[in-house]
């Protein structure tokens, strides 16, 4: 699928600040799309106030996809390790892409978000919970991104390596393990199979 603009757009912007791989611009008080940046996300679709975007076939399929066997595998590890995934772990449901294609994403170039979404597709389903894992990816090669002028991604959330001893204190009495569910987390990560 990709946008076309109808005569309606009044050139608000909103368009502009969902798109995930900044695909979109405003000029003369309508919205210009790059389709060939565009990755169907329907984000803008959605959003527009006056239905001015509408979804249409494209006339050839594309795929985003970032091969990972030509990166140092190593470097692509640890890049997952420090941000506390397993390379073969699912980070985006809707499009299936997997914390190794993100990190070989990076080691790549991809150094932002929106460059990562362009590259791997991921972003484009929900639009919603996966910017936390690119986040987290990011972090784990070095590189903390400054966010666009929009609404593309929010902060990261807390994980099972967040919480602080007084949380751990307070719920651990209420059934929460959060020491047991870090170790077996630890155990995935380092591929030590903690699953039994």
């Amino acid at each position: 699928m990709k946008p076309v603009v109808s005569e309606e757009c009044i050139g608000c912007g909103k368009c502009e600040k969902v798109c995930p791989v900044l695909a979109i611009e405003i000029e003369d008080r309508k919205a210009i799309i790059d389709v060939e940046v565009c990755r169907s996300c329907g984000n803008c679709e959605q959003r527009c106030p006056v239905h001015a975007i509408e979804m249409v076939k494209r006339d050839k399929p594309f795929v985003a996809k970032v091969e990972v066997d030509d990166v140092d595998q190593e470097k692509l590890k640890n890049i997952c390790r420090n941000a506390k995934f397993h390379p073969e772990q699912l980070v985006c449901y809707c499009t299936g892409t997997r914390a190794k294609e993100v990190a070989a994403a990076i080691l790549k170039g991809a150094d932002t978000p929106e460059k990562i979404s362009l590259a791997t597709g991921i972003r484009t389903g929900c639009k919603v919970e996966c910017i936390q894992p690119v986040l987290r990816l990011l972090e784990g090669a070095g590189i903390t991104p400054e966010a666009p002028g929009g609404y593309q991604w929010y902060g990261k959330t807390a994980t099972v390596w967040d919480v602080t001893d007084e949380v751990k204190e307070k719920y651990g009495k209420r059934g929460f393990r959060f020491d047991e569910d870090r170790e077996l987390l630890d155990d995935v990560i380092a591929e030590k199979g903690g699953c039994k």
